[in-house]
C-alpha cells in the first residue's frame, strides 16, 4: 500500500508541476490579452463613426428567434446603420415572423432565397445573393455579417464601427457572450469555446504578421472597399465554416483584422439542443482543422491529457499527501504543496477564462469532465472524415473528404 501511495504521489506532483507551467503560461496570455486588446464595450465610449454600415443577416428556418434579432437590430443608435434579411430557402414562418416584426421600418430590406446551387454553401449563397440585390449594401461604408441567432446591445453597430476606424482594421470579428440557459450551455460549451479559442487565440487572429486566421461567422464587420476588391463572399463559396475560410483569404490579402471580445455587446444562443450542439462543434471542429482526421486526434489526446488527466492526477497526488501514511514527512508536505500549487494556477486560469467568457464560474472546477466530452466530440469529428460522412447543416447535407 505504501508503494502505490508513493506512486499516486509522484504521479500527482508530476501532473501538478505540468498543470503549473502550462497554466502560468496560459495565464500570461489571458492578461495580454485583457490589456491589448480592447471589448465591443470599449468602443460605446468612443466617438460616433460617420461611416455608414449595412447589417447582413442570413436566416435558415429561424422563426423562434428572428424576431429577437430584428428588435435589437431596431434598437441601433447608428443613424447611417441599414439592415438586410437574405431568408435561405426557409420552409418556416421566418419570412411572415420577420416581417411582422419590422414593421414600417424603411431601414431594412428582405430578401427570399429560394435555391442554392450544389457548389455553394446555403448561407454563404444566401447572404452573397442578398449582397447583390441590396442598394444598402451597394452604398454602405461598412458591411456587418450577423447571424440571426444573436441579439445586439442598441450600441453595438455604433461602437464596432468606431473600433474599426479607430484601430484601422478592416475585419473585426467578435467573440460573442454565449447564453447559459441549457445544462450543456453551463457544462460543455465554456471547454468546447475554450478548446476553440487555444487553437485560434485572439492575439494571433489580431496580428500583423504570423497572424492564425480566424473570424466567428456570428459577427463579422468588413470595411465595404477591400470586401468587394478581393471578391467577397464569392471565394468561399464552398465552405461550411465560411467565416474561417474569409479570415484567411483577408489575411492573404493583407488586410488588418482583430478578433475581440464581445462583452455583452452580442450575446448568442448557439444551439437549442444537446444534439444540435454535437452536430454544430463537430463541424467547427472539423474546418478548424482542414479536414484532417489525425490533427482532430491530436487535439483530442491533448484536452483529455491536459485539460482532464492532468487536474485528476494532481487531485489524487494532493489526496495521498493528505491522507496517507507516507515517510518520511516532508515528502508529503513538499507534494501537497506542489499539488496545491499546480491546481490553485489550473483553477485560477480556467475561472478567468470563465470570467471574461460570461460562463457561470460554479462551472470552472468541472472543466476536466466537460474536456473528456470535448474530447470525445473532437474523435467523432475525426471519426466521421476517415469514414466519409456527410455533415448535415442548414438542411443539407454535405460530404466532407479528409484532407489526409
Amino acid at each position: 500500500m505504501h508503494v502505490i501511495w508513493l506512486i499516486v504521489l509522484a504521479l500527482g506532483s508530476t501532473a501538478a508541476a505540468v498543470l503549473a507551467v502550462y497554466w502560468t503560461l496560459g495565464l500570461s496570455r489571458i492578461l495580454r490579452t485583457v490589456i491589448l486588446l480592447p471589448t465591443a464595450r470599449d468602443g460605446l465610449s468612443l466617438p460616433a463613426p460617420k461611416a455608414s454600415a449595412c447589417v447582413v443577416i442570413p436566416a435558415h428556418n429561424e422563426a423562434q428567434v428572428i424576431g429577437n434579432l430584428i428588435h435589437s437590430l431596431r434598437q441601433q443608435d447608428h443613424t447611417a446603420a441599414r439592415f438586410v434579411l437574405a431568408l435561405d430557402r426557409c420552409t418556416d414562418d421566418t419570412a411572415a415572423v420577420a416581417r411582422a416584426a419590422i414593421g414600417p421600418d424603411e431601414r431594412f430590406e428582405v430578401f427570399e432565397i429560394e435555391e442554392c446551387p450544389d457548389d455553394w454553401a446555403g448561407k454563404v449563397n444566401a447572404l452573397w445573393t442578398a449582397l447583390h440585390r441590396s442598394a444598402h449594401a451597394r452604398d454602405a461604408d461598412f458591411l456587418l455579417f450577423v447571424d440571426a441567432d444573436t441579439t445586439l446591445h442598441p450600441g453595438c453597430v455604433r461602437a464596432t464601427v468606431a473600433l474599426a476606424e479607430d484601430r484601422k482594421l478592416d475585419l473585426l470579428s467578435l467573440m460573442s457572450t454565449l447564453t447559459s440557459d441549457t445544462w450543456f450551455e453551463r457544462l460543455i460549451q465554456p471547454a468546447a469555446a475554450m478548446e476553440l479559442m487555444q487553437q485560434y487565440p485572439p492575439l494571433r487572429a489580431s496580428r500583423a504578421e504570423n497572424r492564425r486566421a480566424f473570424a466567428n461567422g456570428q459577427f463579422i464587420l468588413f470595411r465595404a472597399a477591400p470586401y468587394w476588391a478581393f471578391g467577397g463572399h464569392e471565394t468561399v463559396q464552398d465552405h461550411l465554416l465560411e467565416d474561417l475560410g474569409i479570415s484567411r483569404v483577408a489575411a492573404e490579402e493583407g488586410l488588418a483584422a482583430a478578433l475581440l471580445n464581445a462583452d455583452g455587446v452580442l450575446i448568442c444562443r448557439m444551439y437549442h439542443s444537446w444534439e444540435e450542439f454535437r452536430k454544430g462543434w463537430k463541424r467547427i471542429y472539423t474546418e478548424c482543422a482542414n479536414r484532417k482526421p489525425r490533427r482532430l486526434n491530436r487535439s483530442a489526446w491533448r484536452v483529455r491529457i491536459v485539460y482532464n488527466g492532468m487536474p485528476v492526477l494532481a487531485c489524487a497526488g494532493l489526496a495521498a499527501a493528505v491522507f496517507g501514511s507516507i515517510e518520511p514527512g516532508w515528502l508529503a508536505v513538499a507534494s501537497g504543496v506542489l499539488c496545491s500549487y499546480g491546481l490553485l494556477v489550473w483553477l485560477g486560469a480556467v475561472g478567468l477564462v470563465y470570467h471574461y467568457s460570461a460562463a457561470p464560474l460554479w462551472a470552472a472546477p468541472l472543466h476536466p469532465l466537460a474536456s473528456w466530452r470535448v474530447a470525445s466530440i473532437l474523435r467523432e469529428a475525426a471519426h466521421d472524415l476517415i469514414h466519409d460522412r456527410p455533415t448535415e447543416w442548414g438542411g443539407r447535407a454535405y460530404s466532407r473528404v479528409s484532407r489526409e
